[in-house]
């Protein structure tokens, strides 16, 4: 049998002529029949190319009111790339939460962007795999001590920490690592990053429970470097996937198939780096609870860029969208928090599964500007002057020692909005608050870098 005989059959020709030639022609020569032999080459035939939904066919829900000017702009282009997503030949539903704004170019899942789909979209949880809140409350424990506490324990920036200041993650999680074939090349950077947190909008928060006055250490960060390079891995993998079945489909919503050995292990995958994160945060509260001598009267967590399962077989891709039905994991609560802005109190929430929602509620204020726009807008004032304007009255730190303004309350969208969403959507119900008292950032790690440092002396 010849490749010819394959086209004259009215098969589309590919790399898979050669295998299937070669199981062909041996049923041949064991003395099958042509169509005993057509049938093994048809083993190898690829599935036909799936077409994308045609446009405006699959609606979504939309779960936010624009909030002056700047915020319709935001909302439309959260729109726009939604309703391109949403042509995705294995995606079912779609939300958008009241935090949203875009997150790359237009058809990228934005932020506060909730997505189901028959398959696992890489894309779709983002290089931040397991972004997450956790939350520890103590008793007895004043909050300049806790803030204190967590400054001399905590690591923000870039990379991981030194040689001699690491802390060994769980052991029986490090063996689970070593022994998955996606994550073993990976053990020696899930020690370097343990007890990080990194830079950007990740942060270290003290404050006081409204209901008893108890002190709490709230921390916001995802998976660091071990899950950013599985991300690329499942990007890869997904990238095969989109160029064999779907080529239309946008690459940053390629997926990998669930009912598949990759599916399989990417799943599993991520559920290691989700305990790998979860460890992570705990390990800084317990290292500041150690170095008070004092013990956590309570405390939970929850993510909020991560994959779910639900009953209905569908895989839910929560993009900065926190998860408001029961049972989301097995060590899930009825609680979930809700960060806002620096300035103002962290939610504790319970969540109402509305169906509106997918099931999810916003994972905090979003933005309606860029970095750079933001930091344009300050115009003339100086750091100091809008540290003392937009910080008054809270104990705010960076730890490379240089505040970074992209990451102040005015760079978030309003926090009585979103918050005010979140009940007219009825997508959860706010039980308790954690009142600021202060918080740790990275900083600007780039205002004083070593490549800054050298150009300024020449």
């Amino acid at each position: 049998m010849s490749g010819q005989d394959l086209i004259d059959a009215g098969l589309p020709q590919g790399r898979w002529f050669r295998p299937a030639l070669d199981d062909a022609n041996r049923v041949l020569d064991a003395g099958g029949t042509e169509a005993e032999a057509l049938a093994a080459a048809l083993v190898h035939r690829p599935p036909p190319i799936l077409p994308l939904r045609p446009a405006g066919e699959l609606p979504f829900f939309t779960n936010i009111e624009a909030d002056g000017a700047d915020e319709e702009i935001n909302v439309a282009a959260v729109e726009h790339s939604m309703a391109l997503l949403m042509r995705t030949p294995v995606v079912k539903a779609g939300a958008v939460m009241p935090d949203a704004c875009p997150a790359g170019p237009p058809g990228t899942i934005p932020v506060g962007g909730v997505v189901a789909s028959e398959a696992i979209h890489p894309g779709m949880h983002s290089a931040d795999i397991c972004c997450s809140m956790a939350i520890s409350v103590f008793a007895d424990v004043a909050p300049k001590d806790l803030l204190d506490a967590v400054y001399a324990v905590t690591h923000f920036g870039p990379g991981g920490r030194a040689r001699g200041a690491q802390v060994r993650p769980p052991a029986d999680l490090m063996a689970a690592i070593d022994a998955h074939p996606l994550l073993t090349d990976l053990k020696s950077m899930a020690i370097e990053h343990f007890a990080t947190q990194g830079d950007g909008n990740h942060f270290a928060f003290v404050g006081q429970m409204k209901s008893t006055g108890e002190t709490a250490l709230v921390t916001h960060h995802g998976s660091r470097a071990p899950g950013a390079k599985l991300y690329g891995k499942g990007m890869k993998i997904a990238e095969r996937t989109r160029e064999a079945l779907s080529p239309e489909t946008q690459p940053q919503s390629a997926w990998i198939p669930a009912d598949t050995a990759e599916g399989d292990a990417y799943w599993d995958a991520l559920q290691l780096i989700r305990a790998w994160t979860k460890a992570n945060h705990f390990a800084i509260h317990d290292l500041a609870a150690q170095r008070l001598a004092a013990k956590v009267a309570d405390r939970f967590w929850n993510e909020h860029n991560f994959v779910f399962r639900k009953s209905d077989g569908l895989f839910y891709h929560a993009k900065g969208a926190t998860p408001a039905f029961s049972g989301f994991a097995g060590d899930a609560t009825d609680l979930t928090l809700i960060p806002l802005n620096m300035a103002e109190p962290v939610l504790i929430v319970r969540g109402n599964n509305a169906a509106h929602g997918l099931g999810f509620s916003p994972h905090g204020a979003g933005r309606n500007f860029s970095r750079t726009q933001h930091k344009r807008m300050q115009g003339a004032r100086t750091t100091a002057e809008i540290m003392a304007e937009e910080t008054a009255g809270l104990d705010i730190r960076f730890f490379s020692g240089t505040p970074d303004i992209s990451e102040l309350p005015s760079a978030y969208k309003n926090a009585d909005a979103v918050r005010a969403q979140i009940e007219r959507f009825g997508l959860a119900e706010v039980v308790d608050e954690v009142i600021p008292y202060g918080s740790i950032m990275a900083g600007d790690y780039s205002a004083d870098a070593p490549w800054r440092r050298k150009k300024a002396a020449r």
